[in-house]
């Protein structure tokens, strides 16, 4: 399974926002500059986050983004569901009209395993990531 790489960003953005103590905001530019891409970019990722209720966002010369769940509240499902959709991974394309019954197998199969996927996903959270990446800084 691909997601895409504003995925990607927005787990490493909010790994660093948990990992920040202090309650001022973080700048979109030292959020960007941490994964060498762009504020703009970077910007339409975390707006994504705003509306999935993830984070904040602060205007102002002292804005900047936060956390608005704890670490522990944030699974990467939740992640997912903001950037990607809620989309699932497989449609069927072929119409299944045989003995009336108009199921598609591979696409019941595929959501079984889309569903204990979504699982894992929703059992694994941006704390579980903060945890790790303080246990390698000792």
């Amino acid at each position: 399974m691909k997601f895409s790489k504003a995925t990607n960003y927005a787990l490493h953005s909010l790994v660093h926002l948990a990992m920040h103590t202090s309650e001022e905001a973080i700048k979109v530019e030292d959020l960007a500059d941490r994964q060498n891409l762009s504020a703009t970019y970077l910007s339409k990722i975390l707006t994504k986050l705003v509306k999935g209720s993830l984070i904040e966002s602060t205007p102002g010369v002292k804005g900047g983004y936060r956390l608005i769940r704890s670490p522990e509240d944030c699974s990467f499902l939740d992640v997912i569901y903001a950037i990607e959709g809620y989309e699932s991974m497989l449609k069927c394309t072929m119409k299944h009209e045989t003995a009336g019954n108009n199921e598609c197998l591979i696409e019941r199969a595929m959501k079984e395993v889309e569903d204990h996927m979504k699982e894992d996903l929703h059992s694994k959270t941006i704390a579980d990531i903060v945890k790790q990446a303080r246990e390698r800084q000792v």
